[in-house]
Formats: structure tokens, sequence, C-alpha cells
């Protein structure tokens, strides 16, 4: 995404909401509406195609290892190649899982499609954060995320309600077909922005080698374990993602199996979180700028732990459902702001794809075999039991993010 500021210099940066960017904004809230329709909803398709709780589990637990060894070379190949061709290439991979994923005769056979989506998450995940921060001053950066942010946010609030209405009207495999849909118009204006990119770039690609890689690891490692922020950012948030994947996929099971919702209402309490979570995160990139990072991180894992509380001590109503969503929303809007800006601040402009690409991995890992043990959990114990693990976890997180996550020097 470097190449969006083919229009002007460096020194002079481009708004944010330029009609090129805005072109990019839509395409990225194309392809990720498909994603968001299917996905909140995904484990009780699998129960559909006969899969038990542990080997929806399961399933999530083995769809996690392919982006793993994904993210680190589709962050590297973001700082190498720049980030709309690589943004492009992980649309054609993307496209190839919805296919898989329409086709798909089993539960097992929807792995498949998991892993082309990996591709697409490993190249465009990277490629859109580290856009963001070269496009962006350090006086505004937590802004500048929360503007973006909000604006892919609108991707959460309209997903996961008209996937679930048209998996209740209609059927899932008619959903996915939509958001195939949306996704193939999504990969088509990608692909047409790389093109006009590489004709007018300002920085040509780099070719891609394996000294370029070893190099761009080193640094990155480097910083990892060097023992300074980056290192507490990576102890802090792999815990936190191993504790929130104990019972994401579990949710839209717990409420559908336990509390007795409907796909409809499932998916419009997923849209409350998207809706506040939009609302939400432009102040939290005020916040962050105006009185540091850490105080939306603290403030976030505050409310998402209170959410959880409030999600479990439901009588099976919707609306308390959706006040939990909504607070767990107004807590991820204050967290994801503030946590780009710091890792952008920390991280040397030319490594912040593979940094991305790292963090993405490192956090995998540490919580790959987090869906099946909640799954464990659920059977062993009882539904509730994975979501306190999670919310004790988080509200623990809070003590180290705020002693740890000061601000950090400036490294250009």
């Amino acid at each position: 995404m470097t190449e969006i500021a083919i229009e002007t210099t460096k020194e002079s940066r481009i708004s944010l909401l330029n009609g090129w960017l805005l072109l990019f904004m839509f395409a990225m809230i194309l392809a990720n509406i498909g994603g968001n329709m299917y996905f909140p909803i995904l484990p009780l398709y699998l129960q559909d195609l006969n899969a038990t709780v542990q080997q929806v589990g399961l399933f999530f637990t083995l769809s996690r290892i392919i982006p793993l060894a994904l993210q680190i070379l589709g962050g590297w190949m973001s700082d190498t190649l720049g980030r709309l061709r690589s943004i492009a290439i992980g649309s054609i991979g993307g496209m190839i899982g919805f296919v898989f994923m329409l086709v798909a005769p089993t539960w097992q056979w929807l792995l498949v499609a998991m892993a082309f989506g990996a591709v697409s998450g490993a190249l465009v995940g990277p490629s859109f954060d580290a856009f963001i921060a070269e496009n962006s001053d350090e006086s505004n950066r937590a802004r500048v995320f929360g503007i973006t942010q909000s604006l892919f946010m609108i991707v959460a609030v309209i997903g996961p309600f008209l996937g679930g209405w048209l998996a209740d009207d209609y059927s899932f495999r008619f959903m996915l077909l939509v958001a195939a849909l949306l996704y193939l118009g999504a990969t088509i204006i990608r692909i047409g922005m790389a093109r006009r990119a590489r004709e007018s770039e300002e920085k040509k690609a780099e070719k891609l080698n394996f000294l370029g890689l070893k190099a761009n690891l080193g640094a990155v490692f480097g910083m990892v374990f060097s023992g300074g922020i980056i290192t507490w950012i990576m102890i802090t948030d792999g815990v936190r993602d191993t504790a929130f994947a104990l019972s994401d996929n579990l949710t839209s099971l717990y409420m559908g199996d336990v509390a007795g919702m409907s796909m409809k209402q499932i998916g419009l309490v997923n849209s409350l979180f998207g809706l506040f979570m939009m609302l939400f995160t432009y102040p939290g990139g005020w916040l962050a700028d105006k009185k540091g990072e850490r105080i939306g991180i603290a403030a976030g894992f505050g409310l998402i732990g209170l959410s959880f509380f409030v999600f479990l001590l439901n009588k099976a109503t919707v609306w308390m459902f959706g006040f939990s969503w909504a607070l767990a929303g107004i807590g991820a809007g204050l967290l994801s702001p503030a946590y780009s800006s710091l890792i952008s601040k920390a991280v040397p402009e030319k490594l912040r794809g593979t940094a991305f690409g790292l963090f993405s991995t490192s956090l995998g890992l540490i919580s790959l075999p987090a869906p099946a043990l909640g799954a464990l959990l659920w059977d062993s114990f009882n539904p509730r039991f994975p979501f306190i693990v999670t919310a004790a976890v988080v509200l623990a997180t809070i003590i180290p993010a705020w002693v740890k996550f000061k601000l950090p020097q400036v490294q250009e």
C-alpha cells in the first residue's frame, strides 16, 4: 500500500480520505463483509455437517496452523513487493478459498477452504496496518488508525446480520454464494489498483530472496528478545490471544445450543459488537494520541472483561447478550488503534510488514491448541467454563499493560 501515495511526495503525505484511498477502503469493506457474513456462525454450519463440539474445536485449531507458516512470509512480501501488490496476490487466494467452501461436502473439506483463506489474511493484514502507519505522523497516528478502522468496522455491522438472515431464511450455501460475489468484486478492484500502482509507483518492488527475509527477521527478532516494549507486547498479547481463542469459536454455539437463539439473533448481536467498535475506534485513537496508548489498552481490556461477566450472568435474553457485545465492542474500539499505534512506533518503517506478520504468527503459535482445549473444557466441566477463564485472563492482562506499555522512542 506504499503505492497508494503515488500522487504525492513522502514529505507531504496525502489525506487519508482522498479518492484513491476511499477506493481501497471500499474494496477492503466489500471483501470483509463476505468474511463477516459466515465466520460468526461457521461453528453452526460445522454442526450441520455433523461435527461435534470437540470436532469444532479441532477444526479451528487445525485451521490456525497454515496461517502460522504464512504470516511472516506475508509481511516480508509486503515489505519487499509493495502493499497493493501483496494484497492483490492474497485476494486471489481468498477467492479460491470461497470456491472450496461452496463445494465442501463435509466439515473436513472446509479446512481446505480455510487454508486458501489464510493466504489472503497473511498478505492483506500486515499490508493494511503497515500502509496506515506509513501515511500518518506520530502525533496523530492512533487517530489515523481510528478513522480507518472505524470505516473498516462497517463490515462487522453489516456482515453478521446479513449472513445470519440469509442463512436462516435461505441456506448457508446461498449465503456463502453472496459472500463470494462480494469478495470477487473486491478482488477485481484490488487487482486494478495494483496494476495502476505498478505503472506509476514511487518505489520499485524489490526481489524476493532468502537474504532479505533473513535480514528482516533478524532485525525483528532482535527487538522481540530485547526485553523492551515489543517483548512485553508479545508476552501480554500472546496470553490474551490464547484466552480469547479458548472461547471465541464457542460463542455462537453457546448462544444457539444453550440460550436457544436463532441465527438471525446471533448475527444481530454480533453486528452490535461491530457497531459499537466502529463508534468508539476513533475516540480510542484520540485518547491514545492525547493520553498515551496504554490508557486505551487498559480501558479496553477492562470493558472486554466486564462484557464476559454480563454474557455469563445473562438469563438467555437477547437484549442482555446484545449489551455484553456492545461492551466488548467499546473495549475493542479503545484497544485496537492504541495497539496498532504502539507497535508501529516501536518498529522501523522498513520492517513494519514483517513485524505485523511476526506478531500474528507468534500469537497464533502460542494460542494454537486453545480452541480444542476450550471445547474440552466445555465437555469436561460446563459450557460456561471456557468463558470464565477468558474473562479472568483478560482482566489480569491490565496490570502488565499498564506497567510496561510506555510510549516508545521514535525509531525511524
